[in-house]
């Protein structure tokens, strides 16, 4: 790796001190500090930061600059060939409803939606919300969403103007274009209208940015006079509401990472209390749809680990209701169902493969929507109406681009609706993508999904980014991503590694690798990367590891325990401070984590567990890899004092390799810079230091 000489050193982090004892174990956090007592506040108003914490984090992002000021032409490269493969004036597959056809679009230049809409056949599209117009005036802006009222006249919109993630709904008349004086203040974002379109339900955020409260909004009054309809008494819970598949029902939606429960709404009647749908039970997690006087459920009850599908009549829908429609089937995961008036569409994942299937209700008559490529995504996209024969699905690989049918689940016919363009050019047949199992140190056979250009070489010589992040139940897609061309283009093979934490071969597959068994999801990445170089895709420190938020987590702890496999590693908004995190019960996310990963306060069990991996408490002198991390100011899930901690720990105790640099985004939060085109640069920087850590940044001018 080339390491060009910094015109400014490294800045040192002043060492305060800080001991804690619990469970009579005593830890001593040198840099607790860089925590603003006053975090609350700096998410709303990032200008409140301590100024000594401000001064170090620019100080950091200043060292990063020099250090990485000779990618500064690369980046630009980047940047330049990343937006080349966008379509600029993209738009979404209009999405029937009623007299009317929905639809997103982005103009030319554009860096954020416009939400509008076409007659139902087709038409001129008439745009309501311009979010470049709407963004015109903000540092920072992101829509939360966008729903139509029952009667088409109205459009409930919210965004975020500080990265924080409290969202302000307001209400847009489709007619005039105007909003109205109805303002709500600090919600999660999500609307769901009554049918008489009056009055809509929202989640209101609590002090500590926790989704605890259902209340009900009546167009036309103060957001003081509305409603209070739930609130979730476990600060270890979220809430969150939709829409039922028939529209007729709000849901509430409570749950943790193991246990959840819900309640509906009827959204003719408002005012009636919310009825539940089964009590919680530990362990017990379920969704639903419902259809005329029954409800489908999905759900892991009684011992349903890869999930089954259930029935209960809508009137009595407690658990001793319950009768298996899709009994429990080991190894092939339910993953999420949808429902319409004649059909029953699951999507369900076996070996690490999705596959849609189609129930006819009338018939029971099933069959399946499935791929022949070795590693794809797919994914059934829903719509806004209940009584139809239509399913649209989204199709992708590694090499094939973005696919959008609309299939007609009773003639089985299949309509291409809009194949993603890159408008630079893209031929899959340039490109392979493949798969390998590398099995891990207890024997689990770990999936890889491998992406690389035809003309590849397999001696070994190549550089790979293996991505990862394996945790809460998410699987990691083979899908089409434009940006990743730009790493394989110039030779790198690119690589996900589907490891235990994610659901990627089943439910078990997660459960494997959390609390007490969170180690396996690091072994396995490590595996990943010992199995692509003996299969000759790279070697030893040609390999740059990426992830973010808890996969960031998994780069900390891949770094402390197998470093020396990597050249560099590239940790966004990382989630590496777990121990103080979850130590920390008035932070937005720590007691709902604590299925995820186990409760220190109150046990010490989980304490050490968490002790002995956490990334930040773990650092040891060693030499690392080269390390970016990156931060955004307001973030809410993955706070900025933690990569901004775990970089200043490094830098005092490691021995050598390096550098580690600290990159905070000042004026964003978890999902970096807000727009599409300004989101590029972030990704041209982890991708330039990928470059740079492999030596092969320096005259990449384009």
């Amino acid at each position: 790796m080339t390491k060009p000489t910094s015109p400014i050193a490294a800045p040192v982090a002043p060492v305060h001190p800080h001991s804690f004892t619990t469970h009579g174990i005593t830890v001593t956090d040198n840099y607790a500090w860089l925590k603003d007592a006053k975090w609350q506040e700096v998410l709303r108003d990032p200008a409140v930061l301590d100024p000594e914490i401000r001064q170090y984090l620019e100080a950091e992002n200043a060292y990063s600059d020099s250090l990485l000021g000779s990618t500064a032409a690369l980046r630009k490269t980047l940047v330049k060939e990343m937006r080349g493969r966008i379509k600029e004036d993209d738009s979404s597959v209009p999405a029937k409803d009623g007299p009317w056809s929905y639809l997103r679009k982005f103009r030319e230049g554009g860096q954020h939606e416009m939400y509008g809409r076409t007659p139902r056949d087709g038409g001129e599209a008439t745009i309501i919300l311009d979010g470049d117009k709407l963004a015109a005036d903000h540092k920072y802006f992101k829509f939360g969403g966008a729903r139509h009222s029952p009667d088409h006249a109205l459009e409930a919109w919210s965004a975020d103007i500080a990265g924080s993630e409290y969202f302000s709904i307001r209400v847009r008349d489709w007619a005039t274009s105007t909003d109205s004086a109805d303002l709500v203040e600090e919600t999660d974002g999500g609307v769901v209208w009554t049918l008489d379109s009056k009055a809509f339900f929202y989640v209101k955020l609590d002090d500590n940015h926790r989704p605890m409260q259902v209340w009900l909004h009546r167009l036309g009054q103060k957001q003081a006079d509305d409603r209070l309809i739930y609130e979730e008494p476990d600060a270890g819970w979220f809430t969150h509401i939709h829409e039922s598949s028939s529209g007729r029902f709000g849901v509430i939606a409570g749950g943790d990472h193991e246990t959840s429960e819900q309640r509906l709404l009827d959204l003719a009647h408002p005012e009636a209390p919310p009825r539940l749908v089964a009590a919680r039970e530990e362990g017990v997690q379920y969704s639903l749809a419902d259809r005329g006087d029954e409800l489908f459920i999905l759900t892991n009850a009684d011992n349903a680990i890869d999930f089954k599908l259930v029935t209960a009549p809508l009137a009595a829908p407690a658990r001793t209701n319950w009768r298996d429609l899709i009994p429990h089937r080991e190894g092939i995961y339910l993953i999420d169902i949808d429902l319409t008036a004649g059909h029953l569409v699951r999507v369900e994942r076996a070996n690490a493969l999705p596959a849609i299937i189609i129930r006819d209700l009338a018939t029971s008559e099933e069959h399946a929507i499935a791929f022949d490529e070795a590693a794809y995504s797919l994914d059934a996209m829903g719509g806004y109406e209940f009584d139809t024969t239509n399913l649209r699905f989204a199709y992708s690989s590694m090499t094939t681009p973005s696919e959008v049918y609309d299939y007609d689940m009773t003639t089985r016919e299949r309509v291409l609706r809009k194949r993603q363009a890159i408008p630079s050019g893209h031929n899959p047949a340039d490109y392979v993508t493949t798969r390998i199992m590398a099995k891990a140190d207890d024997g689990a056979e770990v999936p890889v999904s491998i992406l690389h250009r035809k003309d590849l070489k397999r001696d070994g010589a190549a550089p790979l980014l293996l991505y990862g992040y394996g945790s809460y139940g998410m699987a990691m897609p083979a899908s089409f991503s434009a940006n990743r061309l730009s790493l394989v283009d110039r030779g790198f093979v690119y690589a996900i590694a589907h490891i235990r934490g994610g659901a990627d071969k089943g439910w078990g597959w997660y459960l494997d690798g959390k609390r007490d068994r969170k180690t396996n999801s690091f072994d396995d990445f490590a595996a990943s990367a010992r199995a692509l170089i003996a299969e000759n895709y790279s070697s030893e420190q040609r390999i740059v590891g990426h992830g973010g938020s808890a996969g960031g987590m998994l780069m900390g702890a891949v770094a402390n325990r197998a470093g020396d496999l990597f050249a560099g590693i590239v940790a966004e908004v990382p989630f590496v401070d777990v121990l103080n995190t979850m130590l920390d019960d008035t932070l937005p996310l720590t007691p709902p984590e604590w299925p995820e990963w186990g409760n220190p306060i109150e046990s010490e069990a989980d304490f050490k567990t968490i002790l002995s991996y956490s990334p930040y408490d773990n650092v040891t002198a060693q030499d690392y890899p080269a390390i970016l991390a990156m931060g955004g100011l307001t973030d809410p899930r993955v706070t900025y004092w933690e990569p901004a901690k775990w970089i200043a720990r490094l830098r005092a105790t490691m021995t050598g390799g390096g550098p580690v640099l600290l990159r905070t985004n000042m004026g964003a939060g978890h999902g970096g810079a807000s727009g599409r085109f300004n989101r590029l640069d972030e990704i041209a920087i982890a991708y330039a230091f990928a470059l740079w850590a492999v030596g092969m940044s320096e005259g990449d001018e384009g």
